[in-house]
C-alpha cells in the first residue's frame, strides 16, 4: 500500500499543508461514539476496540486525503469532513471486514474511499437541492457559491478516486459503477418520472440509486479486502441496497415532517424545494382516492412555501396525515427485507450488529 497522502496530492502542485496537525489515532478512538443500531459492538471485548481504533484510522487518513496547500480548496474541502456525520459508510465497510481479516490495510484505506465518495456527492447534492445546512453547519454552496461548492465535490471525488485504483481494478470498477449509479440517480430525481413511468416506482429506483448503491458498495468492499469468503458478497450486497433504501425513506419522512432528531437537516427542505418524497407521493394517491384532507393540503404544499409560516404549516399537516404512518410502515419493510437477507451469514457480533442497524435506521420517528 502506497502512502498516498506524501505523493499523489502532489500531482496538481499541492502538497500536504505544512501546519497540518498530527493527530493521535488512540485520542481519535476515545473521543468515538457509535451511531444507534451499534451497541453490540460496543459491548463486545474484541471487537469494539478494534473496531474503534480502525473508525479513528479512518478518520485520520480522511483529514489527510483532502489537505491541500492551496488555502481556499484545503478549507472547502475540509467544510464538510469537521462538521461531523454519522460515519456510516465506512462503518459498514469496518464491520462487515470482521467476517475475514479485518486487520488488513486495505480495509481502512476502503472506508476512507466509501466516505470521500459519499462527501464529494454531498456537496452536489446540496447545490441542486438548494439547502441551506448540512450537519448543522451551512453548506458549502452557502459559504463559497455554487462553483466552488460543486469544484470542491468534484475535487474530493479525484482523492477518492486515486486511493481506490491502489486497492486494483476490481476496487476501482465497483466504485466506478456506484458513481455511476449516485450519479443517474441524481439525474432521474431531477428530470422526474416519465409520462408512462409510475412515480413511486420512479422514486424508489432514485433512492436505491442515490443510497443503496453506495450502502451496498460498502459492506462489499470490507468484505473484498478482509478476504471474506466470496459467498458472502452478494449476501451484504442486498442488504446494503435494501437497507440504504430504507434509511433514505427514512430521512425523507424526518425531512418532510420536522420529527427532532439528530439528523443535521432543516426539516421541510425537500418540501420548499419541491422534491419529491414518500409522504408527498402517498398524499398524491390519496387526493386522487377522493381524499378531501389530503387535496387540501397538496394546495398548501404546491403553493408558495419561501415563507417560514408557509413552510411550517405544510409540515405540520402533512406530519399529522395518516400518509406519515404509512411511510413509516413502507421504510419498516424495506429493513425486514434487509435484515432477511442476512440469513446465509454466520451468528455473532456481526451479523447482530448489521440486524440492529436495520432496525435503528427506522426507529427514529419519536
Amino acid at each position: 500500500m502506497t502512502n498516498s497522502a506524501d505523493q499523489s496530492w502532489t500531482h496538481a502542485g499541492h502538497g500536504l499543508p505544512s501546519a497540518e496537525p498530527s493527530l493521535n489515532t488512540t485520542a481519535i478512538a476515545t473521543g468515538l461514539q457509535l451511531p444507534a443500531g451499534f451497541s453490540a459492538i460496543a459491548g463486545d471485548p474484541e471487537l469494539g476496540p478494534a473496531l474503534t481504533t480502525n473508525l479513528a484510522r479512518v478518520e485520520k487518513k480522511l483529514r489527510e486525503a483532502i489537505a491541500n496547500s492551496d488555502p481556499l480548496a484545503d478549507a472547502t474541502s475540509r467544510h464538510l469532513v469537521e462538521a461531523g456525520g454519522k460515519r456510516i459508510r465506512p462503518l459498514l465497510t469496518l464491520l462487515c471486514a470482521h467476517l475475514g481479516d479485518a486487520s488488513l490495510p486495505a480495509v481502512v484505506q476502503a472506508a476512507v474511499v466509501v466516505e470521500l465518495t459519499h462527501l464529494a456527492t454531498l456537496y452536489h447534492d446540496d447545490v441542486m437541492d438548494s439547502a441551506p445546512f448540512r450537519r448543522g453547519a451551512p453548506t458549502a454552496h452557502e459559504v463559497w457559491g455554487n462553483s466552488v461548492a460543486v469544484l470542491t465535490g468534484d475535487l474530493i471525488f479525484a482523492r477518492a478516486s486515486i486511493l481506490v485504483s491502489e486497492l486494483g481494478s476490481r476496487a476501482l470498477g465497483i466504485q466506478a459503477r456506484t458513481f455511476e449509479r449516485l450519479c443517474l440517480g441524481q439525474l432521474h430525481e431531477t428530470v422526474g418520472p416519465r409520462p408512462d413511468e409510475d412515480p413511486l416506482a420512479h422514486y424508489l429506483s432514485v433512492i436505491a440509486d442515490k443510497t443503496g448503491s453506495l450502502v451496498a458498495a460498502s459492506g462489499q468492499l470490507g468484505a473484498i479486502f478482509s478476504g471474506a469468503d466470496e459467498a458472502y458478497e452478494p449476501v451484504l450486497v442486498e442488504y446494503g441496497e435494501k437497507v440504504g433504501v430504507a434509511f433514505q425513506l427514512a430521512d425523507d419522512v424526518i425531512d418532510v415532517t420536522g420529527i427532532k432528531v439528530k439528523s443535521g437537516k432543516s426539516p421541510g427542505t425537500d418540501l420548499r424545494e419541491g422534491v419529491p418524497t414518500l409522504p408527498v407521493l402517498l398524499l398524491r394517491n390519496a387526493a386522487r382516492d377522493g381524499d378531501q384532507a389530503a387535496v387540501e393540503l397538496l394546495t398548501l404544499i404546491d403553493g408558495d412555501l419561501s415563507s417560514d409560516e408557509a413552510l411550517a404549516a405544510a409540515v405540520a399537516g402533512l406530519r399529522e396525515h395518516p400518509v406519515t404512518a404509512q411511510s413509516w410502515v413502507v421504510a419498516r419493510a424495506w429493513a425486514d427485507e434487509a435484515i432477511a437477507a442476512l440469513a446465509p451469514l454466520p451468528e455473532g457480533v456481526v451479523k447482530a450488529s448489521l440486524t440492529s442497524f436495520a432496525h435503528a435506521v427506522v426507529d427514529r420517528s419519536s
